[in-house]
């Protein structure tokens, strides 16, 4: 197998840049640029120097003996100093030696999975966690990273092969009398983990919003104050304001992080008739944008007809409450009057919809998990149906273990491993 380097750190200047090494010639190529390792999992200064012994740099190094690394090969790190120099100079070093070359992305942690020291959901937290923009997104990462739903998954699991194991006892000794009636424990086993899989399902479209963010869309007519409260939240010009209706042409979204919920606010061109025909495209793309957002402030006033009609849950304000002798139930972006109440509600709406998320958190995940749900119900089907059926209600079980062993990366998984590891960074 090959030995890979990488720059592990972000490419430009910085305090420190850090190169990684993994591989059956880490150690040589450590030796070879530092003179002498330090004991593994302990650091040392070295100094680092090329083929003819020029200095290169005086740096930190860190090595680590397979299989107790992250990549469960040996593993040498260089901490340097952050120069674009040094580090060009300690990479055009490392990539000279024949049985080394740069890594791909995502392949320390693709070997870290092959090695069996992260299954493919703590590959994916790993992921979630370096794109991680919100305290939700971190803490929803970290539950991934450290293993909770592998080790729900292993409870499934056990309790599946436990009903297994008592089925095929009973087929076994089919033509014997068996001294005891395993269909009331094999119930209670299979029924248990169809309603901690149903919960899990539940769960998975709060925790994908976290994961991708929601989505809230202002809408109301032309000239209602969208562009302005949209700069309000803010707290910047993101959106060009005038007094000229129509001004707002295509939708303009600004990401925000609201109560460490990842949330892109959307503005939208006015919903109005129009005879303009790129003013048009604008109204048919925020009549897209907003149906397909998880949370609409309406800025009009009551009772005026709009394009987009509210659903449930939806926030409606009166515009330019700075304008109005009455400002209840109003806002207004130009002073701010009505903005901290209205932070404040969506904050609480989307905080109700998250706080039943689950530890399955993407879209793979959920058809894994129908999967198994599918075949679970088959066989709790068949095994209630008595000893006759209690083969075919094994090898559906077989089929609910397969699915979830495909969930957390055990098998049949090879065709979504590139996809997954090119999102990562190439020291990654």
């Amino acid at each position: 197998m090959d030995t890979i380097f990488a720059q592990a750190t972000v490419m430009g200047r910085a305090g420190v840049a850090v190169v990684r090494v993994s591989g059956p010639a880490a150690f040589e190529v450590g030796r070879s640029l530092a003179g002498s390792l330090p004991a593994p999992r302990q650091s040392a200064v070295r100094s680092l120097r090329d083929a003819e012994g020029a200095l290169l740099d005086r740096a930190l190094v860190l090595c680590f003996e397979g299989p107790h690394s992250f990549t469960g090969e040996d593993v040498v790190e260089f901490h340097l100093h952050g120069s674009i120099a040094v580090l060009r100079a300690v990479l055009r070093y490392i990539g000279e030696f024949p049985e080394c070359r740069l890594a791909e992305p995502g392949e320390f942690s693709r070997r870290a999975l092959e090695n069996g020291r992260m299954d493919l959901v703590q590959i994916e937290g790993l992921g979630d966690l370096i794109e991680a923009e919100t305290e939700a997104q971190r803490k929803q990462a970290m539950r991934g990273l450290s293993g909770k739903l592998t080790e729900r998954v292993e409870q499934w699991r056990s309790d599946l092969i436990r009903a297994a194991s008592l089925l095929t006892v009973t087929i076994d000794f089919a033509d014997e009398d068996v001294p005891v009636d395993v269909s009331p424990e094999v119930a209670q086993l299979l029924n248990g983990v169809l309603k901690s899989v149903d919960e899990e399902l539940a769960g998975v479209n709060a925790a994908e919003r976290i994961r991708s963010g929601f989505e809230v869309a202002i809408i109301g007519p032309a000239n209602a104050g969208k562009s302005t409260l949209l700069n309000a939240l803010a707290g910047r010009d993101a959106a060009i304001t005038s007094e000229v209706a129509g001004t707002t042409r295509d939708v303009i979204e600004v990401r925000m992080d609201l109560g460490g919920l990842p949330v892109t606010f959307l503005d939208t061109a006015g919903l109005r008739e129009t005879e303009d025909s790129i003013e048009k495209i604008g109204v048919q793309r925020a009549v897209e944008r907003s149906s397909a957002a998880d949370l609409r402030i309406f800025l009009s006033e009551e009772g005026e007809d709009l394009i987009v009609a509210p659903e449930p849950g939806d926030i409606h304000l009166k515009p330019k409450a700075d304008m109005r002798k009455d400002k209840a139930g109003a806002v207004s972006g130009k002073t701010g009057e009505g903005v901290s109440q209205l932070i404040g509600d969506i904050q609480s709406i989307l905080s109700v919809r998250v706080q039943d998320a689950g530890l399955a958190t993407q879209e793979r995940h959920r058809i894994a998990l129908l999967h198994a749900r599918e075949s679970l119900i088959s066989a709790i089907a068949m095994a209630s149906a008595g000893p006759d059926q209690y083969d075919f209600a094994a090898e559906e079980l077989r089929l609910v273990i397969q699915a979830l062993e495909s969930l957390i990366g055990r098998v049949g998984v090879e065709n979504f491993l590139d996809e997954i590891f090119a999102n990562f960074c190439i020291g990654k």
